[in-house]
């Protein structure tokens, strides 16, 4: 009795604020909803966007089911959560996702051609409820994908093991449902994924928004490369909306033209956190998917620079650098001490990970330095270790740097780039990254 006592005493805060939320969430979300419904009914010529192919996908009545469901489940996900700030992380996430689609209805309105077909029953009184406030409007992004994403995240590791399949299997359905119920074209399943992820991003689990510490970058080489990064994903959406009519690659072009603007928001002043990689050298699973484009460019560029050198070179003491390590690469190690903060560490390697991600091209502050450098003393003793970074270059030859001046094996910065060089890496530090990672350790 009393462990039932204190267990309702533990959920109580919980259930309020949850409670909370969905007395705010619930109304909100149909009076912009709606909102936006209304004024595209008010335009004169609302657009439309589809694949002449999609008159092909089938009506089916009994995915309304499912369909519904995503309401249940909506209000019920704020309830299963075991603290305060994790129901204010879910709702932030729906409330990201309502703001940013109901901006986009209202800029972009698209109306959805499909004429459904008369239907009966239990299907036929779920179509008649949704259409009373549906309107053929509030397509791109999906709204009910975009939560979608976030409820499925959600549930997924709360559930038990035995029970997670069946989750999978239902999520899909509410997913395909979007199509067969006639309630949505296919370039808003795409876009809606996109914003679910974004939403997902903005507001990780178990750790700080990756904007929350953003502070304006003092460094013009920083705010130059964001503004490299800030045109390439403008260029991308252009060149998305060149494809007219619409293609698959118009979609998918709107996914780099994302990541890249949030790589640019990452140097303008956010940082590495925009990865949101852990101390395991592991991502979490929307930023894996949302800057997947960049991560798959960064891989391809570090087989393109490295291709035709060796993977490490020995330094000193069982201590190598190198690019960053596919598995096999990795298991030949005991630790790993990774710098790059774009890529994760390979699924399933034997090395002990140590992450400490900084942006590519930019360069350590001596604090990161030297915990880097304190890292590797300490792992040598175990077994040996592996320092690097994308390419083996720069981040990581700096943080070897740094290391073999606090351990007394060189001297001073030049000695430690020369014992560098003599091993066989080429490396690229500037006089400034070099003074400002090494000259405090001497």
């Amino acid at each position: 009795m009393g462990q039932a006592r204190s267990t309702l005493s533990q959920s109580a805060p919980v259930l309020k604020r949850a409670a909370l939320w969905l007395v705010f969430l619930a109304p909100f979300f149909y009076l912009t909803y709606g909102g936006a419904n209304w004024l595209a009914s008010q335009r004169a010529h609302v657009p439309n966007i589809a694949f002449a192919w999609e008159s092909a996908i089938p009506f089916l009545a009994w995915t309304i089911i499912p369909y519904w469901s995503i309401n249940l489940f909506y209000a019920l996900c704020l309830f299963i959560n075991t603290t305060p700030s994790d129901v204010d992380m879910l709702a932030k996430r729906y409330l990201t996702i309502q703001i940013i689609a109901v901006v986009c209805f209202i800029a972009f309105p698209l109306e959805a051609t499909f004429v459904r077909p008369a239907t009966s029953g239990l299907p036929g009184f779920m179509f008649a409820v949704l259409g009373g406030f549906d309107k053929p409007f509030n397509q791109a992004p999906s709204l009910h994908v975009a939560l979608l994403v976030v409820i499925w995240d959600h549930l997924r590791g709360r559930l038990p093991r035995r029970t997670r399949l069946l989750w999978h299997l239902w999520c899909f359905l509410i997913g395909a449902s979007v199509l067969t119920t006639w309630q949505h074209h296919v370039m808003d399943i795409p876009t809606g994924m996109l914003l679910g992820l974004f939403a997902a991003w903005l507001f990780p689990r178990d750790a700080d928004s990756p904007l929350a510490n953003f502070t304006v970058s003092g460094d013009p080489k920083s705010r130059r490369l964001g503004i490299y990064y800030l045109g390439g994903a403008a260029a991308f959406l252009g060149l998305a909306a060149l494809c007219t009519p619409l293609s698959a690659a118009a979609l998918l072009l709107l996914w780099p033209a994302v990541a890249l603007a949030i790589v640019a928001a990452g140097y303008f002043g956010a940082g590495p956190q925009i990865f949101l990689k852990r101390a395991d050298g592991r991502a979490a699973l929307a930023s894996r998917w949302l800057l997947a484009p960049y991560r798959l460019a960064a891989i391809i560029n570090v087989w393109f620079w490295t291709r035709k050198m060796p993977a490490s070179v020995v330094i000193a003491d069982g201590v190598h650098l190198g690019r960053f390590p596919r598995r096999h690469e990795a298991d030949r190690f005991t630790t790993v001490i990774d710098i790059a903060g774009e890529l994760q560490c390979p699924s399933g390697t034997l090395a002990r990970w140590c992450s400490f991600p900084v942006l590519d091209l930019t360069g350590l502050d001596e604090i990161q330095a030297r915990a880097a450098a304190g890292a590797i003393e300490a792992a040598r003793h175990q077994g040996p270790v592996l320092v690097c970074c994308a390419l083996g270059f720069q981040r990581s030859a700096s943080v070897i740097a740094c290391w073999l001046i606090i351990s007394r094996r060189c001297e001073n910065s030049a000695e430690a780039l020369q014992l560098i060089e003599r091993a066989g890496r080429r490396v690229y530090l500037p006089a400034e990254t070099i003074h400002a990672v090494t000259e405090g350790s001497q």
